[in-house]
């Protein structure tokens, strides 16, 4: 009987491992992430279509001449064509703005450099710090091209040391000029697109934000190195990845250091921003996880021009020198919603832990007599062994907003400043197992 139990269990055993092993993951309002988000292999560029090499069609390697029109002419001509992928080859090929079309695709080998003359770049209808505006096209554009993919070993330089330059002139003449009235590109923006992959590539010196994902649905960004320079001139507001209302974003074995924030969500600004469903909305399903942060103002933001994040996930992250783990810009002219947020598995240093104020950078109610309220809610930090100067650095702003439904588990802090009594500007805390400098704390 005994020999028989010892087999039943083996069998049993074996049955429930695949079960243990396998067992779906959620996310943190409880709901299943779908498999989707496992799936990261590179995308196979023979299957995208005919390879269309830039030199083959009058692009020259010259890194000092500007070939926009020859190089968008390729791209026109592959969109004829019923698609294909566009190829940089070895060498340095510089543009102003170009735009990809259905079916077509960027595979960089070598370096597809950025003017420095903002003349090169078109002035379009697009989505800037939560406005829908006319501005600047990036350097590289998808707009409508669901599938659209960039892959390779190369670069996409922005050559971004002129505009922040003149940026920060323009500071020192006008400390109050905004970041649209200094004029300059982005590098990437894919807005209105589905099943978008961008692999492999260094993204590097953006002379504005880097990344910008706007109305997007099911986007990966996996193995990327993003860069910006903090010196020896900075590159003002050079975000790695900007998230403008998406759904379904996969941020995967990235390199991330820049001169703002690495991972910010955006989705809208101002005080009616929440009425305007169809430039602003909420960012859904938000998963950033094995990656690596140099220097940076923080690693995930909600904010400064965001009104709904739900279901975000940052894990199984290494920082040195962030300035901030997660910050919650509480913006008072602007209604916000931020829940079901999860950060776990971070070791490294941080300067703040967690970094909760409001923000008021360019406060403008635009003739709103009340102030909208906002709400931060169901933030879990869990599994977090860090260096930092500060662990709770928050302030408590009844009239603007309300936090509530914090949980900080297996928290081991090294901190100049350890206090937890900025936690009680939180309603229904929970401290397990947190520990500070060897002392485990409570409120």
């Amino acid at each position: 009987m005994k020999r028989l139990s010892k087999a039943l269990w083996a069998i049993l055993g074996l049955c429930m491992i695949p079960l243990w092993t396998h067992a779906q993951e959620t996310f943190p309002d409880g709901s299943p992430i779908p498999s989707w988000f496992q799936e990261t292999s590179a995308r196979d560029i023979k299957k995208l279509g005919k390879l269309y090499d830039i030199t083959q069609h009058g692009v020259v390697n010259d890194s000092t001449l500007v070939q926009t029109d020859k190089i968008q002419a390729v791209i026109d001509l592959a969109a004829e064509q019923g698609g294909g992928v566009i190829y940089i080859p070895q060498g340095v090929y510089q543009s102003g703005s170009l735009f990809f079309k259905p079916h077509t695709h960027l595979y960089v080998e070598g370096t597809l450099k950025g003017s420095d003359d903002i003349s090169n770049f078109a002035v379009i209808d697009t989505r800037m710090e939560g406005q829908n505006l006319k501005y600047f096209a990036a350097l590289v554009n998808a707009i409508d091209v669901d599938g659209f993919t960039i892959t390779g070993k190369g670069t996409i330089n922005g050559n971004g040391l002129r505009y922040w330059k003149s940026f920060w002139l323009r500071r020192q003449v006008n400390p109050q000029c905004t970041n649209l009235e200094e004029l300059r590109p982005r590098l990437v923006f894919i807005s209105d697109s589905k099943d978008v992959q961008i692999e492999g590539v260094h993204l590097i010196n953006s002379p504005f934000w880097t990344t910008h994902l706007y109305r997007c649905e099911n986007v990966k960004l996996l193995n990327l190195h993003i860069f910006a320079p903090k010196a020896p001139v900075k590159a003002p507001s050079s975000d790695a990845i900007d998230i403008d209302v998406c759904t379904n974003v996969l941020v995967k074995n990235c390199y991330i250091s820049v001169n703002d924030d690495a991972i910010a969500l955006k989705g809208g600004k101002g005080p009616w921003a929440d009425q305007d469903t169809q430039n602003n909305g909420a960012n859904r399903n938000v998963i950033i996880e094995d990656c690596t942060y140099g220097f940076c103002h923080s690693a995930l933001t909600c904010g400064s021009e965001s009104i709904h994040n739900h279901n975000i996930v940052l894990r199984r992250i290494q920082v040195d020198q962030a300035q901030r783990l997660l910050w919650l810009k509480m913006r008072p002219d602007t209604p916000q919603n931020y829940e079901y947020i999860t950060v776990e598995n971070i070791t490294g240093n941080v300067t703040n832990l967690l970094y909760v104020k409001p923000w008021t950078q360019f406060f403008d109610l635009k003739g709103r007599k009340d102030i909208p309220y906002s709400y931060s809610s169901h933030i879990c930090m869990r599994n977090i062994d860090i260096d930092c100067d500060i662990a709770f650095n928050i302030d408590k702003a009844d009239d603007q907003y309300k936090l509530s439904d914090f949980t900080f588990e297996n928290l081991q802090l090294k901190a100049k400043e350890g206090k937890t009594d900025l936690l009680k500007a939180i309603e229904g805390v929970q401290l397990k197992n947190v520990k500070i400098n060897g002392q485990e704390v409570d409120l």
